[in-house]
């Protein structure tokens, strides 16, 4: 096993290192496992309700209609949350784009949106209208609200409570961290401010960014009250073979609004070929629930490591997860640089390419970007990135399977020792 790894580029030393941290964290494992076995149960369960067969595979072309493995996806995702219905479609290109799709079907002009968990990830500034952007809803006639989390990362509900007014319609919940080093919210935590706010207004619409969240727990933020929840297919739902694809699970009224406007009114669901994706989608989602359970597996691993080097990390060695993220607050450009280095050459991708910071579209800052990916951007594959700003964090997650999450850590070590950023204990 030495052998192999220094093949590999990992010394021996750090090879060790990892193994001795390693030893420590069976009981965790453990814990992932079972919640992978329980989720595993929950697919399978919805794809047998479903009846799931060989003529959900065929592809389809132009304009779609009678697309009965599209529309049987649909249903099994339903299942699968929970909810009442789902839009699930290639078409949807990212999980920014799904998010916009969400926010503009939902909201209307003279509408308020709401973002009770402070500022929201990077490229949602421009859909929302913080940062200028044409077709943006600030330039359809949506304002937007916020309500700060406290320093200690918990909701502050009496501000929350104070935002929320008669034109509050919508209420966006992000479940991960996005580039700020604040704590992830549970499932739990996110049914409780769900409660509350619906106790301010009954009637206000409560949607969940739910990216890098799916299967991470036993419940999903549709088990506790949530109107709609919304991701991507090249994160967790699509286990690694969606190659493109977001989803969006609802209830009926929110998730035909959301068809309407991203097809047309009037067409909805009805319209939307497949392009031969049926199985990628349906496998991907089969294999989901294992396949997060090898990228949750990387970042305990992860933060136990860069603990012990003396770096913090959100979460921290010990807290429990609740989605696929670690944060490494590094301290030094030079220090992000160099942990990408490591991530990118133990990608089966691209190894040989050394990633560098740029101007990302989307994005205020520079961000530096590590992944060798069979799926290009996929994030539920082994990867990293950060903005170069201060505190100079990079977050790390993925990995298909939990032996190249680990490579990819050991090998993010190795590039820093060589770079004499760190001394190994």
């Amino acid at each position: 096993m030495h052998h192999i790894y220094q093949q590999l580029g990992v010394s021996p030393a750090v090879y060790s290192y990892g193994e001795k941290l390693l030893a420590s964290l069976k009981e965790r494992f453990e814990q992932i496992d079972s919640v992978a076995e329980y989720n595993q149960c929950k697919v399978l369960a919805a794809m047998q309700k479903n009846r799931v067969n060989a003529t959900h595979f065929a592809a389809t072309t132009g304009y779609g209609y009678n697309d009965d493995g599209r529309d049987n996806l649909e249903r099994v995702y339903a299942d699968v949350f929970h909810t009442e219905a789902a839009l699930v479609r290639p078409q949807i290109t990212c999980g920014t784009h799904a998010l916009a799709v969400a926010l503009s079907a939902n909201l209307l002009p003279g509408d308020e949106l709401l973002s009770p968990v402070g500022r929201p990830y990077d490229t949602l500034e421009e859909v929302i209208g913080i940062r200028e952007s044409k077709c943006s809803l600030k330039e359809y006639g949506v304002t937007y609200a916020q309500a700060d989390l406290k320093e200690d990362g918990s909701f502050d509900y009496g501000a929350i409570r104070r935002a929320i007014t008669p034109r509050t319609k919508l209420i966006t919940i992000q479940r991960s961290k996005g580039y700020a080093t604040r704590p992830s919210f549970s499932v739990e935590q996110i049914g409780e401010l769900i409660a509350f706010c619906k106790s301010v207004k009954p009637d206000v619409k409560c949607m969940v960014d739910n990216c890098y969240g799916e299967f991470v727990e036993l419940r999903e933020p549709s088990d506790v009250g949530a109107d709609m929840v919304v991701g991507s297919l090249i994160k967790n739902p699509g286990g690694g073979l969606a190659p493109i694809g977001g989803y969006i699970c609802g209830s009926r009224e929110c998730v035909d609004r959301c068809a309407y406007r991203l097809s047309a009114p009037g067409l909805g669901q009805e319209v939307g070929a497949n392009l031969g994706l049926m199985p990628a989608l349906y496998q991907g989602l089969f294999l989901s629930p294992t396949v997060v359970s090898g990228a949750l597996k990387g970042a305990v691993f992860a933060a136990n490591l860069y603990e012990s080097l003396g770096f913090s990390c959100v979460p921290n060695a010990s807290e429990p997860r609740h989605d696929i993220i670690q944060a490494v607050t590094l301290g030094s450009r030079e220090a992000m640089v160099a942990f990408c280095k490591g991530i990118q050459a133990a990608a089966p991708v691209d190894s040989y390419v050394t990633p560098e910071p740029w101007a990302m579209p989307g994005y205020d800052d520079e961000v530096i970007m590590a992944a060798g990916a069979f799926v290009q951007g996929s994030s539920i594959e082994l990867s990293a990135d950060g903005p170069i700003r201060p505190p100079y964090a990079v977050y790390f997650q993925g990995g298909l399977t939990w032996y190249h999450a680990k490579l990819g850590i050991l090998m993010s070590v190795q590039k820093l020792l060589e770079a004499g950023l760190i001394r190994l204990p």
